[in-house]
């Protein structure tokens, strides 16, 4: 019995279409265009039809790494904005540091709360918080 091989497939799309964006000088504005074969294009101001259009580099998209996001957010505990934990990447990054600063292992118990948080679920303990009035009294 006779196996062919077969070919693995790639790992870049060679048949994705790109994206082209263009200048207009005459009105200013950027157009954008999804061009699916680029030698038969002719790009053409979609604001002001001026076929005087300059191709222009594209902005892209650049994901930061969490441990990125924490360094450029600030030591925790000493940052300067009130909106610092409304970001949920930092809930619990307090409690993480304290324990990194005492060379203890965070339990695994506390890194799923933590996780859970910033994913939007909230303890049990502020979820009655929750529901509470404002004028409330905790004893």
């Amino acid at each position: 019995m006779k196996v062919q091989a077969t070919s693995p497939k790639p790992l870049i799309r060679f048949d994705a279409m790109p994206v082209y964006e263009f200048f207009c000088p005459a009105c200013r504005k950027k157009s954008s265009f999804l061009v699916r074969a680029a030698s038969s294009f002719e790009p053409k101001c979609l604001i002001c039809g001026s076929t005087e259009v300059a191709r222009v580099i594209s902005t892209f998209a650049y994901h930061k790494s969490l441990q990125t996001i924490h360094e450029e957010s600030g030591e925790p505990g000493k940052f300067q904005s009130p909106d610092y934990y409304r970001d949920p990447r930092n809930i619990g990054r307090w409690a993480e540091k304290k324990f990194q600063d005492m060379g203890m292992d965070m339990p695994n118990e506390i890194q799923q709360k933590i996780q859970a948080a910033r994913e939007g679920e909230l303890p049990e303990p502020v979820k009655d918080l929750q529901s509470a009035s404002p004028d409330a009294s905790y004893h």
